[in-house]
């Protein structure tokens, strides 16, 4: 079957794992379960694009498919800069500064990240694999323990405003901030469509790039932002989910098998929402809401992320 084959059965997946999402157990107030549902289903939607997105760009820049932007610190910068705000303002925090200020302060901070790591790394040397990895760790390593010091400095009650932060919930409601997220995000798979031809070179290596005419180091910078938007959107919606990019990109490799970005990409951003918006509804109607879908998706991928590489090293 070919890849749009694929595509168009992955499409009639996503449909219905949303009709089973809304219509599932709605009861007689159907004026505030559809609406609220709603609400729920594209922060999903929006979520899973954003990771599917990041995920399938970053692993081709990196020529590496266990790596995600969450691995590599992204998420600890955001976590860090709620910490910080809520240590310095304390129970004034949500009268200082608003969710949306405080969603486009998250996605500067994280173009300024990418584009360090970008300056760092990506300009030095020709094999950057493993000083990214390394730094990216190491980055994120030290930002997660200035969070947890903080927060063990933190006063009790105003923990719980960082707490919402740390584990990934769909069951946050906040409109206007999905209304920004969704612009954002639009705005940015606009431009990276503009771009994502170039990633079936990209994908040949740096070298290979360069001889072919492309100007690599300005299309890295270029889609290091994206992927930093992108990350921002996810995580400042509802928080970080640290193994959903490995599961959902290395699923769609092992499915759509071409070699085509712009397929490819569909293909994931389509099976992501279907994991995610599956997870959430095991969650509520067999979890009963006693755990959160960041555990499962995390356990899960966790496991995958281990096969991946005991995998790798039976072929080494």
């Amino acid at each position: 079957m070919s890849a749009k084959g694929k595509i168009k059965i992955l499409i009639a997946g996503l449909i219905i794992s949303i009709l089973a999402f809304m219509c599932y157990n709605m009861g007689p107030n159907l004026d505030y379960v559809i609406p609220t549902r709603l609400i729920r289903l594209s922060t999903m939607l929006v979520v899973a694009v954003s990771i599917a997105y990041s995920s399938v760009i970053f692993q081709t820049l990196t020529n590496n498919r266990i790596l995600t932007p969450s691995i590599m610190g992204y998420e600890a910068v955001f976590i860090l800069f709620q910490t910080c705000i809520v240590f310095t303002y304390g129970d004034k925090t949500f009268q200082v500064i608003s969710d949306t200020t405080n969603f486009f302060i998250s996605v500067v901070l994280m173009v300024v990240f990418s584009l360090f790591l970008y300056l760092i790394i990506f300009k030095r040397g020709r094999n950057n694999l493993f000083h990214l990895l390394l730094t990216g760790l190491v980055l994120g390593t030290l930002f997660e323990t200035m969070s947890r010091f903080m927060q063990i400095l933190i006063d009790p009650n105003e923990f719980t405003m960082i707490y919402t932060h740390l584990f990934a919930s769909f069951d946050k409601m906040n409109t206007p901030l999905l209304l920004v997220s969704t612009i954002v995000l639009v705005v940015t798979l606009i431009i990276g469509g503009y771009y994502v031809k170039y990633l079936d070179i990209l994908a040949l290596g740096r070298e290979q790039a360069i001889n072919l005419g492309l100007d690599y180091h300005q299309l890295v910078r270029i889609f290091m932002i994206i992927i930093s938007i992108l990350v921002s959107v996810s995580t400042a919606l509802v928080g970080p989910i640290t193994f959903l990019g490995i599961l959902v990109t290395n699923l769609t490799y092992q499915l759509m098998k071409t070699t085509k970005h712009s397929l490819t990409i569909i293909g994931c951003c389509i099976l992501s929402s279907i994991v995610v918006i599956s997870g959430q509804f095991i969650t509520e109607h067999v979890f009963n809401f006693s755990t959160e879908i960041s555990i499962i998706i995390n356990f899960i991928g966790g496991i995958y992320f281990l096969y991946l590489i005991l995998k790798s090293r039976r072929k080494v």
